[in-house]
């Protein structure tokens, strides 16, 4: 499978990861959702368990399922896809909420790869806020970004931040980015 066809946009809540995704989308790019706020709509849909607030693991688990899903199907499409995080963010999850990485976890992490620029948004004050999946305060929204470049980093990938600019601008950089 070619990695280097995978491109992840990760950072803190509310960082306008989402809002740069459907934006690529519009522009007729690919994208692979986010785990988190699916996962969190489908458990208080159903009053369920795997919700951050109530058994963090147990969401960190679905997020790992469902990262590794994505990326999968990926790997049936063609082209360049975008990803609203990936499968290392669930490491920096739980190491932000201080409970243990499973050894499957970090495996998963080192063995299904992409592409070796990680665009990262930084937590931007000016748009972040909160909703009913976002419960994250402000700190824990910039402890999330500073996190996501830990656990990257460690994995091997080169950072790239991404402007504190329009969504029009972020995506011209980030095509710009990816074709260099």
């Amino acid at each position: 499978m070619d990695a280097s066809r995978f491109i992840v946009i990760t950072g803190g809540p509310g960082s306008g990861k989402t809002t740069l995704l459907d934006a690529l989308r519009e522009s007729g790019h690919s994208a692979m959702p986010e785990a988190g706020r699916n996962i969190i709509r489908a458990q208080q849909a159903v009053d369920g368990p795997a919700l951050p607030w109530r058994d963090p693991a147990l969401f960190a688990e679905l997020m790992l399922s469902w990262d590794m899903r994505s990326y999968e199907e990926a790997g049936q499409k063609s082209g360049t896809l975008f990803f609203d995080r990936g499968i290392p963010d669930t490491i920096g999850y739980l190491r932000l909420t201080s409970l243990p990485v499973p050894a499957h976890m970090m495996k998963a992490a080192e063995t299904l790869r992409y592409h070796r620029k990680i665009f990262i948004a930084p937590f931007w004050p000016d748009i972040f806020g909160q909703d009913a999946e976002r419960r994250q305060s402000a700190d824990e929204a910039e402890r999330t970004c500073e996190a996501m470049k830990k656990i990257y980093t460690e994995l091997g990938y080169d950072l790239v931040p991404l402007p504190l600019c329009s969504v029009e601008e972020r995506v011209r950089f980030i095509l710009c980015e990816t074709s260099a």
